[in-house]
């Protein structure tokens, strides 16, 4: 049985499923987080409820990817073009404050440790990503089961589909060869016969 890595499942999948794990357990978003914008290059806060713990999430794979990393690593990774009218799009750095307070609770949590330039991840933190990967592997086999049950399910008619189907089947049907069409005739006539013998008699 071959068993998928860290990086042989989708980024994106994994991120969502240790965000979840997070919440868990008890990993909440700071109050500060419902009103604050992830960079000036932004025009709104996210709309995303859980958008913390995807971040740190998001963090949490970025330091095990490219660890170590540091706050100013983080800031332009996570940076963006901003729209500003006529001028020319400008690149702005992400928000240091989300970025540090998203690498101190992972560093609290113990999945990640100070290193001589930023941090990288402990051995607590890597069982924990190459848990995640293991539940995102199952979840991603179960739903190609489904997917494919539901491509053999056979899909049901509506009646307009019947009726349409119906009448074209009427229209396919082959004539009747004139053999048959002269037989049938002929034994109407017997049969009209045979009523007029016994009328009268």
């Amino acid at each position: 049985m071959i068993i998928l890595g860290i990086f042989d499942v989708p980024a994106t999948a994994l991120i969502d499923e240790i965000a979840k794990d997070l919440k868990q357990q008890g990993m909440h978003a700071p109050a500060w987080s419902v009103f604050a914008k992830t960079g000036m290059h932004r025009e709104r806060a996210p709309d995303r409820v859980d958008w913390f713990q995807v971040r740190i999430a998001s963090i949490l794979y970025r330091v095990f990817k490219d660890g170590p990393v540091g706050t100013e690593s983080l800031r332009t990774y996570y940076g963006g073009r901003k729209a500003r009218g006529t001028r020319k799009h400008h690149f702005y750095k992400s928000s240091g404050k989300i970025a540090r307070t998203c690498l101190q609770l992972l560093e609290k949590q113990g999945y990640i440790k100070k290193a001589k330039k930023g941090r990288v991840v402990t051995g607590k933190g890597q069982n924990f990503l190459n848990k995640k990967a293991k539940q995102v592997e199952a979840i991603l086999k179960e739903a190609a089961k489904k997917e494919v049950v539901e491509q053999r399910k056979p899909i049901e008619k509506t009646a307009e589909e019947k009726m349409v189907a119906d009448a074209l089947k009427k229209i396919e049907q082959p004539h009747k060869p004139a053999e048959e069409k002269e037989k049938e005739k002929r034994q109407a006539e017997k049969k009209e016969k045979e009523g007029e013998k016994a009328k009268e008699a």
